[in-house]
């Protein structure tokens, strides 16, 4: 069982690369793994990295007396939760599984699929992420508006061209096993474990294109310029589904199609299934000196 220790304070001018030392110098030789790091920034004058650690060495017993005498640290024995996919169906499926979109949530499923055995097959309307980075320029330069490949659609979805915060509700193995995911596809390794992960939209293409390489990696396969136009429906089972460049048979379909296909909306209201409408979203970005946000935030320099 290993050992965890919180409240594991640094100055915000003291580099990762210093905690080995650090942890040598309050713990004896012992080896580390962050499993969260936030900024403590309630008093300005004050700035704090805050971790959290898991410790091993090669007699944790002992470890673990030495740290418990640090008051000033939270210490405890503890297991992390492994990832535990579902348990698979029964019977074979008789044709591979269908994933409608390329955002982060379709990508993630089908990279799970994928590792799985299943092969899935990603449909995504819009095209890859470097002819869609070409359109979306050319669209920002005053050319024509491409509606499958723009700001919304294409592969990455709505997010690739924003700032690439990773927003998520809750933890556990299964969070643990997205970040990872995202950080084993050139995405930084720190996101695992900072509290508010944030990859960078210069980043966010070469992720995509990571995931997408894992999928096809593992038997997937993604195909662009493909709209799904309609589902097969017989008795309440999913037969197959309608795309712009013709007939698929399936018995799995999983919709990942984010917030602005609201011609496939459309096409699922028209075929009975539940819908809930949101609030409408407005995001505004306001740019401002780095220098002018730390003042605001953290007050004036001393």
């Amino acid at each position: 069982m290993a050992i965890r220790i919180s409240n594991f304070r640094t100055s915000i001018d003291e580099p990762e690369t210093a905690l080995p030392e650090r942890l040598r110098s309050l713990a004896g030789p012992c080896r580390h793994r962050i499993l969260r790091k936030a900024l403590d920034a309630r008093d300005a004058a004050h700035l704090e990295f805050v971790y959290t650690l898991e410790l091993a060495s090669d007699d944790d017993e002992a470890l673990y007396s030495r740290l418990v005498r640090r008051k000033t640290l939270q210490v405890d024995h503890w297991q992390e939760q492994p990832f535990v996919p579902p348990a698979p169906g029964p019977h074979p499926l008789d044709h591979r599984p269908v994933v409608v979109g390329s955002g982060p949530g379709g990508l993630a499923a089908a990279c799970f699929l994928a590792e799985q055995g299943y092969a899935p097959l990603v449909l995504e309307r819009g095209t890859r992420v470097s002819e869609r980075i070409r359109d979306v320029a050319a669209f920002d330069a005053g050319g024509p508006h491409n509606p499958e490949s723009n700001y919304l659609f294409g592969e990455g979805g709505a997010g690739t061209f924003s700032d690439g915060k990773l927003t998520y509700r809750g933890s556990g193995p299964d969070v643990r096993y997205i970040l990872e995911l995202f950080a084993a596809c050139k995405g930084k390794p720190s996101i695992v474990y900072e509290a508010r992960p944030h990859l960078g939209s210069n980043r966010l293409p070469a992720v995509v294109k990571a995931m997408r390489q894992r999928i096809e990696a593992h038997g997937g396969e993604v195909r662009f310029g493909c709209r799904v136009e309609d589902l097969d429906l017989e008795d309440g089972h999913v037969r197959g589904v309608m795309t712009s460049s013709g007939y698929i048979s399936t018995r799995v379909v999983l919709l990942a199609i984010g917030h602005s296909a609201r011609d496939t909306f459309e096409m699922l209201a028209r075929r009975g299934v539940p819908l809930e409408q949101k609030p409408f979203q407005f995001g505004v970005r306001i740019e401002q000196p780095q220098e002018t946000v730390n003042r605001v935030h953290y007050g004036e320099a001393r």
